[in-house]
């Protein structure tokens, strides 16, 4: 959980903060994510996702494209002693990370996103949120 802003800087270096560390482990994943951003899963997710993502039926396209899309620029992560990790390129490019980033924690995983898309993003969330909230009635939510 939480919200963290912190800057990338020119070699794609981002810190990660200590509340993720501590949960993410000494190594872990990334990925494209939706919506523009950047998905981080500890590797115990990642395999779960992993199983999942191994059940779908190969003759659907969607699925297809969909494993294709999570798994073609996934990259493995560890921290450096400052507590950074080393973003490829192609994700960077994807998130459209320029300097100032905003990571957040949401359930099994968190996201690394560009500060200004992170504001759009909540800016049109906050609008739609009451539309939002009445089709998780079925959840029990």
């Amino acid at each position: 959980m939480g919200e963290y802003k912190h800057s990338i800087d020119t070699k794609g270096r981002l810190i990660v903060p200590s509340k993720f560390r501590d949960d993410l482990g000494d190594d872990f994943i990334i990925t494209r994510g939706l919506d523009g951003c950047i998905f981080g899963y500890p590797l115990s997710e990642w395999k779960l996702v992993e199983e999942k993502l191994r059940q779908l039926p190969t003759n659907k396209r969607n699925n297809r494209a969909f494993v294709r899309f999570l798994f073609a620029d996934a990259a493995q992560c560890s921290f450096d002693k400052q507590g950074r990790i080393n973003i490829p390129k192609q994700l960077r490019e994807h998130a459209g990370l320029s300097k100032s980033c905003v990571l957040v924690g949401v359930s099994n995983r968190f996201e690394i996103w560009d500060e200004d898309r992170w504001s759009e993003s909540i800016a049109e969330t906050e609008e739609n949120f009451d539309d939002i909230a009445e089709n998780l009635i079925d959840f029990g939510l």
